[in-house]
C-alpha cells in the first residue's frame, strides 16, 4: 500500500537521525497482539499518529467535512493500541508494520512446506461484519414506516385534510397517548399501530367532520432507549431511532467481541425472551427475519460463544465456526461453503483434542457418505488438502513462446504439434535447441532429451520430431547467453539421481560459444550437439580447432583427463571424424580468434586538424594517431595537453575512497578525546571535516601526465612514445596566457601571465598568504599536470621552476598547526590536484 511505504520511509529517515542517542524498547507480546488484532489499514493510521506526536487521549482533533472516521471496532482498539505502543522506537514500530496477515489457500499452495506441515492460522467467522461501522450511528428516516409499527410518546403525526375543509396539522403523541385533534379534541392512540392510527383517524373524521377527506402520515419518529449487554464491545444503554432493529443496535454497541456468540442473540422485554437472532443466517444466507424492531426498554443480551469447530485449507470460507445444530462433518463444511475445486476430500485429517486432554488426527475420506457423517466436537480442527499440483496427462510448454501452459496430451502426440510454427514462439527464439524434460517410471525418474525444431518443421516423420510422453516439460530458450535459470532445476533433479554405476549425465561447453554452460548429457550426444545447446558458434569463435577434455575412471580406482582437438566447422558440417560421440561429463571448449578483441578507439578533441574518434591496432601511440588527426594546428598549447585513461580513474577513485575511510576514522579517534578536548583537538575535528566533505566531493580523471612536445618532436622515440588503451582521450587546448593560484591565499584566482615574474609575484597579488599556509610546502603543478616542488627553500631555483602560462601554484593547509596526522597533509595535495584536473577537463569542454 502507499501509506505503508510512506510511513515506512519515515520511520527510516527518523531512525537514521537519533539512532546514535535513542534507546528504544523491545516490543512486548501485548503489544504485537493488540497491533495484530487491527486492520491493515487501522495499524498504518496507528504508527502514522505516533509518527505525528501521537494522539493517544481518544479525542478526535477538529477535521473539516467530510471526515473520515475509523470503524467502531477499531476505534476503541485504536486507541487502546495506541496508548500501549507509546515509547517504541523507530526500528520497533517499523518491524510492527511488517504483521503479517492470516494466510489464504493460495499461500497454502504456494508455499513449498506439506500442507499439514504449514502454520494454518484461522480467524473466527462473521465478527468482521462489525468493523465498517461508523463512530456515530444515525439510522435512515427516509424510509416508509411499516403498517405494525407502535405509537408511543414522542412520535409525529401528520394529518391533511381535504375536500370542505382544507388544513395540515403536525400532532405529537403526548405522554398520556393522546393526539389532540384542533376542532374534534383529544384522541387516544396508546397502544395502537400505524395502520390501527390511520383507521381510527378516518373513522373519526368521517363522523365528526362532514364533507371532509383526511391523508394520514408519520412524521418524525421518537428515540427509545435500549441496553446491549454481555459480550458486546461496548455494553451500555443507547438510544437509537423507534426503527432500529437487533442488528441496529449491535452496531451502535461496536458489535460482539470475539468471546461473544453470534448464534444465541437474546433479545428480552420486560424480563421475557422474545426472540433470538442467529446472525449466520444473516451472513451465509441473507435471511433477516428474526432481525426484529425494538421497542423502549428492550434488552439485548450477548451471551459467551459456545461450541467451535475450525475449517481449515480448501473449502470456501475457511474459519472457525460456532456450532449449534451441527453435528456432523457434513454440516460444517456446509457451513464453510464447501469444497473447492481444487481441494482432495479424500485425504482429509480432523484434528481432536481426547479425553485425556492430548491432541490426536484422525484421516477421513470425504469422498464418501461415511465420513461424511463423522460426528464433530467442540474444539476440532477439520483441514482439507488441495489437489496435487502436477498435472497426470498434459505437456507443458514454457519460457521463450507466446502462449506458454499446459497442453492436452494424446497419444502418438509429436514436438510439431504442440509448436506448429516458429511463428509462435516470441522474436529471437533459438529454434534449433529444445529442452524437454521428461519423467519415467513409477519412480519418475527425470530425463532430458533435445530438439531442433527448425528440422521437426522441415522433415515431420524424423526423428527430430520428437514423440512426446504424459508430463513433458518442453523449454524454448531465447538467445540470450544466459540459460543456467532454467537448466539447473533439471540438472540438480539429475545430479540426484546420479549413482557409481550411473554417474551425473551432464556435459560441458565453454569458450566463445552465444551460451556457454553445463548441459544435460543425452544419449547419442554428438559435438554438434553440443554446439547446437551452447547457441551455436560466436563470431569470435575460431572455427578449425577446439579441444575436448574428456574426463573416465580408470579401473574403478582414479580418474584421468585425455584431451582431443576437434575441428568444430567440420563437425558442424557432419564430417564423422570431427562430429564424434561425447561421453558423460566431456567439456568442449571453443578458442578466440588471434588477435580478437572489441574495436579499439582515442578520442582526440582540441586543437587538433580533424578531430574525433579513431580506431587503433595495439601496439599503436598516440604519436602516430595525432598524426592521422592532421597533426596540430598552429593555435595549440601542447604544454597543456590533457591526456585522461579510464584505468587510471577508477584507481584513483579507489585511493579517494581509502583516503576517506582513513580520515572518517582519524575523526572518530579525535571523537573519542571531545569531551575533554583542547583548542587544538577541536580545530582539528573542525579541519578534518572540512577536509572530509572536500574529499567525498573530489572527482576522480585518471590524468595522465605526458610530455606532448617531446612527444611530437621524437615520434620515434620508446622513452617518450604513449602506448594506447582503449577508452584514452586526449584533449589539446589553445594557448593560455593565465596562472592561477590557489589553495591558502587571501585570493584564490587566475592572473594575467607575466614574463619573469615568479611565484612569489603572483602569490603577492592573490593576497598574500594565510596564517594557515604550509609555506615551505607549496608546489607548482604545470599545465600538463605535472608537480614540482622546491628543493632549496619553498621557491627553488632551476629553469624547472620558472612560473610558465598555464601553470598553477598550490599553497596547501599546514596540517601541522592543527593536528599531527601527517595523513591529512598529502590528502590536501590530492584534493587540489584533482581539482586542477577538473577544472582543466571542464574548460576543454566548454
Amino acid at each position: 500500500m502507499p501509506i505503508m511505504n510512506y510511513y515506512k520511509s519515515i520511520l527510516l529517515t527518523i531512525f537514521c537521525l537519533i539512532c546514535s542517542t535513542a534507546v528504544s524498547q523491545n516490543i512486548s507480546e501485548a503489544q504485537l497482539e493488540a497491533l495484530q488484532r487491527l486492520t491493515p489499514e487501522e495499524r498504518e493510521a496507528v504508527i502514522g499518529s505516533l509518527l505525528n506526536g501521537g494522539n493517544v487521549d481518544g479525542q478526535d482533533k477538529p477535521l473539516a467535512f467530510p471526515r473520515v472516521v475509523l470503524p467502531a471496532k477499531g476505534e476503541e482498539d485504536a486507541i487502546s493500541t495506541l496508548q500501549s505502543l507509546q515509547g517504541l522506537g523507530p526500528l520497533e514500530l517499523l518491524e510492527l508494520l511488517e504483521v503479517e496477515e492470516p494466510q489464504t489457500p493460495e499461500d497454502w499452495l504456494a508455499s513449498d512446506i506439506s500442507f499439514y506441515m504449514q502454520d494454518i492460522v484461522l480467524e473466527p467467522f462473521g465478527y468482521n461484519l462489525f468493523e465498517g461501522v461508523p463512530t456515530t450511528f444515525a439510522p435512515a428516516t427516509d424510509i416508509p414506516v411499516p403498517p405494525r409499527y407502535l405509537l408511543g410518546p414522542g412520535d409525529t403525526v401528520e394529518i391533511q385534510l381535504f375536500g370542505k375543509e382544507n388544513r395540515q396539522y403536525s400532532l405529537v403523541v403526548t405522554r398520556d397517548g393522546t393526539i389532540n385533534f384542533p376542532n374534534v379534541g383529544p384522541l387516544n392512540v396508546m397502544g395502537l399501530n400505524f395502520q390501527e392510527l390511520k383507521e381510527r383517524i378516518l373513522d373519526y373524521v368521517a363522523e365528526k367532520l362532514l364533507g371532509t377527506s383526511v391523508s394520514v402520515t408519520m412524521g418524525a419518529l421518537r428515540s427509545i432507549q435500549v441496553f446491549v449487554l454481555g459480550e458486546a464491545r461496548r455494553p451500555g444503554a443507547y438510544t437509537v431511532s423507534g426503527l432500529s432493529t437487533i442488528t441496529n443496535a449491535l452496531f451502535v454497541s461496536g458489535g460482539v467481541k470475539e468471546i461473544g456468540s453470534l448464534r444465541n442473540i437474546q433479545l428480552k422485554r420486560k424480563g421475557k425472551l422474545v426472540q433470538t437472532i442467529d446472525l449466520y443466517d444473516l451472513l451465509i444466507n441473507g435471511d433477516t427475519k428474526q432481525d426484529v424492531r425494538l421497542q423502549p426498554g428492550d434488552a439485548i443480551f450477548i451471551p459467551t460463544i459456545g461450541s467451535t469447530i475450525g475449517v481449515g485449507g480448501f473449502v470456501k470460507r475457511p474459519a472457525v465456526y460456532e456450532l449449534k445444530n451441527e453435528k456432523t462433518v457434513a454440516d460444517v463444511v456446509r457451513l464453510a461453503g464447501g469444497f473447492r475445486p481444487d481441494a482432495f476430500p479424500k485425504f482429509s485429517r480432523l484434528e481432536r483434542i481426547s479425553d485425556h486432554f492430548e491432541r490426536g488426527y484422525i484421516n477421513l475420506d470425504l469422498s464418501e457418505s461415511s465420513g461424511l457423517q463423522t460426528t464433530i466436537k467442540t474444539g476440532d480442527i477439520l483441514l482439507i488438502p488441495p489437489i496435487l499440483e502436477h498435472y497426470i496427462s498434459g505437456v507443458r510448454l514454457a519460457r521463450h513462446v507466446l502462449r506458454p501452459g499446459v497442453f492436452e496430451w494424446y497419444e502418438g502426440m509429436r514436438l510439431t504439434d504442440l509448436i506448429p510454427s516458429p511463428s509462435d514462439l516470441r522474436p529471437q527464439a533459438d529454434i534449433n535447441y529444445l529442452l524437454i524434460r521428461r519423467e519415467t517410471g513409477p519412480e519418475r525418474l527425470v530425463s532430458a532429451l533435445s530438439a531442433d525444431l527448425e528440422m521437426a518443421i522441415e522433415y515431420p516423420e524424423s526423428s527430430d520430431n520428437v514423440l512426446l510422453q504424459p508430463r513433458d516439460v518442453v523449454t524454448v530458450f531465447n538467445l540470450s547467453p544466459n540459460r543456467s535459470e532454467t537448466i539447473q532445476p533439471l540438472l540438480e533433479a539429475l545430479h540426484l539421481q546420479a549413482t557409481s554405476q550411473k554417474p551425473f549425465e551432464k556435459v560441458t561447453i565453454g569458450g566463445r560459444v552465444r551460451a556457454p554452460g553445463t548441459y544435460p548429457y543425452e544419449q547419442g550426444m554428438r559435438v554438434s550437439d553440443l554446439i547446437r545447446a551452447g547457441a551455436n558458434l560466436s563470431e569470435a569463435a575460431y572455427r578449425l580447432n577446439a579441444e575436448l577434455a574428456r574426463h573416465e575412471v580408470v579401473e574403478g580406482t582414479k580418474r584421468q583427463t585425455r584431451v582431443i582437438q576437434i575441428n568444430p566447422e567440420a563437425a558442424l558440417a557432419g564430417d564423422p571424424d570431427a562430429d564424434i560421440l561425447l561421453h558423460v561429463n566431456d567439456s568442449l571448449m571453443i578458442r578466440e580468434l588471434q588477435e580478437w578483441r572489441d574495436q579499439l578507439s582515442v578520442e582526440i578533441t582540441g586543437e587538433v586538424r580533424f578531430p574525433g574518434k579513431y580506431s587503433f591496432n595495439p601496439n599503436d601511440t598516440l604519436a602516430s594517431v595525432i598524426e592521422r588527426a592532421g597533426g596540430v594546428t598552429e593555435q595549440a598549447f601542447l604544454r597543456g595537453g590533457i591526456f585522461l585513461r579510464e584505468q587510471l580513474r577508477e584507481r584513483e577513485e579507489e585511493q579517494i575512497e581509502l583516503l576517506t575511510q582513513r580520515i572518517e576514522s582519524d575523526l572518530a579517534s579525535l571523537a573519542l578525546q571531545a569531551a575533554n578536548a583542547d583548542m587544538q583537538v577541536q580545530q582539528a575535528q573542525s579541519a578534518g571535516g572540512a577536509l572530509l566533505s572536500k574529499l567525498r566531493s573530489a572527482q576522480a580523471t585518471g590524468r595522465l601526465v605526458i610530455d606532448l612536445q617531446a612527444m611530437l618532436a621524437n615520434p620515434d622515440d620508446p622513452d617518450s612514445a604513449v602506448l594506447l588503451k582503449e577508452g584514452d582521450q586526449l584533449m589539446i587546448p589553445d594557448v593560455s596566457q593565465e596562472v592561477t593560484v590557489l589553495g591558502e591565499v587571501q585570493f584564490p584566482t587566475s592572473h594575467l601571465y607575466v614574463k619573469g615574474l615568479d611565484r612569489n609575484g603572483y602569490i603577492d597579488r592573490s593576497g598574500g598568504m594565510t596564517i594557515n599556509a604550509a609555506e615551505k610546502q607549496a608546489y607548482l603543478v604545470r599545465s600538463n599536470g605535472a608537480v614540482f616542488t622546491g628543493r632549496s627553500g619553498w621557491f627553488g631555483r632551476g629553469d624547472s621552476m620558472n612560473v610558465q602560462p598555464g601553470d598553477t601554484i598550490v599553497v596547501p593547509l599546514d596540517t601541522q598547526k592543527v593536528s599531527r596526522l601527517q595523513l591529512w597533509t598529502g590528502v590536501t595535495g590530492v584534493i587540489y590536484n584533482l581539482a586542477i584536473a577538473v577544472a582543466a577537463v571542464n574548460g576543454l569542454n566548454n
